[in-house]
């Protein structure tokens, strides 16, 4: 089991093959929650995700309430700049979802005020608005996969010996 990224109504395509990106690199989940701003197929998605959507376990949706229905029983942190507490309190677990709102407008209100006690924020200063939606997930996604260690992540490199 891994992590779970939910984005709901995500409106630019190289947003989301950035998390594709980053959710591949993760072992991470992504599930879409429709309507998309783009089609499956956009150009742009497809080169920002690379050659990483052969690898993914990519799932769309019609509505947040069929992921949470098809959900496994893991925990849903829902991030956003209105929540008062960070992403760094929490103690995330295998199989949890960390669902994020589209790009221009955030997650519905309804769905905050529904689950207000679990939702996170990345603090920021105040003067601005948020943070680039791939740029939050990959946040939140790595504090995650970090506090479990980075399981069966590659935790060395090594140089190549050729010099470019």
């Amino acid at each position: 089991m891994a992590f779970n990224i939910v984005l709901v109504e995500p409106e630019i395509p190289q947003n989301t093959g950035n998390i594709v990106r980053t959710c591949a690199c993760t072992g991470a989940t992504l599930h879409l929650v429709g309507p998309l701003g783009f089609s499956i197929s956009d150009k742009h998605l497809k080169r920002a995700g690379l050659d990483y959507w052969d690898d993914m376990d990519i799932r769309l949706y019609d509505s947040f309430e069929e992921v949470v229905g098809k959900s496994n029983g893991g925990t849903f942190y829902f991030c956003t700049t209105k929540a008062k507490r960070t992403y760094k309190e929490v103690e995330y677990k295998d199989g949890d979802y960390l669902v994020f709102g589209k790009e221009t407008k955030g997650l519905p209100e309804s769905i905050l005020q529904a689950n207000y006690e679990w939702c996170i924020r990345i603090p920021m200063l105040k003067d601005y608005r948020s943070l680039n939606l791939s740029n939050s997930v990959a946040i939140v996604l790595y504090e995650a996969v970090s506090q479990l260690g980075f399981p069966g992540m590659l935790m060395q490199g090594e140089l190549t010996g050729r010099g470019d």
